[in-house]
């Protein structure tokens, strides 16, 4: 339920806010898929969603700057069904309220180029093996702050709606190795590694 509370909250801000300073502005969603690097495992295997709002203005014809206010789902995950030591499963979900901030260059009419920062605040972290959620003597916390930097491309497919093509990762670590502890699901410190399919849809103010 928080969640949903947060989502209207970031919405709000942002209409308000673009309406008050005649900004371009609209709505958000999509999808990461994410993985952690410094775990023990590959790929981008962990699934979440990204919802929010977003505000832009130009600063030439051919550059604007924008920023968004957005919910965001990532973490990492791993399944083995031939695994036969009781670590077949590993997941971690990870939740942010994010506020990208980043530059657009725009190549043409119709694509642009995004380049910027994504501070996060984690809203929960948490980690689940074969027997469910970690147990709290086997949790060890994340940072409550994650910085990614941030790289991606912006097609526009109508008037109103927009597909952006992203990449971020951490720039900052998100949780640090513990000297002297062994973990088999812990390799080194962690960093965000996320690629980010969203649609954006423009309106009116």
């Amino acid at each position: 339920m928080k969640h949903i509370y947060l989502i209207l909250f970031l919405l709000t801000v942002t209409s308000v806010f673009s309406y008050a300073q005649r900004f371009e502005g609209g709505v958000l969603g999509g999808l990461n898929a994410s993985q952690v690097d410094g775990d023990t495992y590959s790929g981008y295997k962990k699934p979440g969603v990204v919802i929010g709002g977003y505000v832009q203005t130009n600063l030439s014809q051919t550059v604007f700057v924008a920023m968004e206010l957005k919910f965001a789902q990532k973490g990492s995950r791993h399944v083995d069904s031939l695994a036969v030591d009781g670590r077949k499963k590993y997941i971690m979900r990870l939740n942010y309220a994010e506020m990208p901030v980043y530059l657009g260059f725009r190549t043409n009419d119709k694509i642009s180029l995004l380049v910027g920062l994504s501070p996060g605040y984690l809203i929960s972290g948490t980690e689940y093996d074969d027997y469910g959620k970690f147990v709290a003597q086997d949790q060890h916390p994340f940072n409550a702050i994650d910085l990614e930097a941030m790289l991606g491309f912006r097609f526009q497919i109508t008037k109103r709606i927009f597909i952006d093509l992203r990449g971020a990762y951490s720039i900052t670590p998100i949780r640090r190795r513990i000297p002297d502890i062994t973990l088999y699901y812990w390799r080194s410190n962690q960093f965000n590694n996320l690629l980010n399919t969203t649609v954006l849809y423009r309106l009116d103010f």
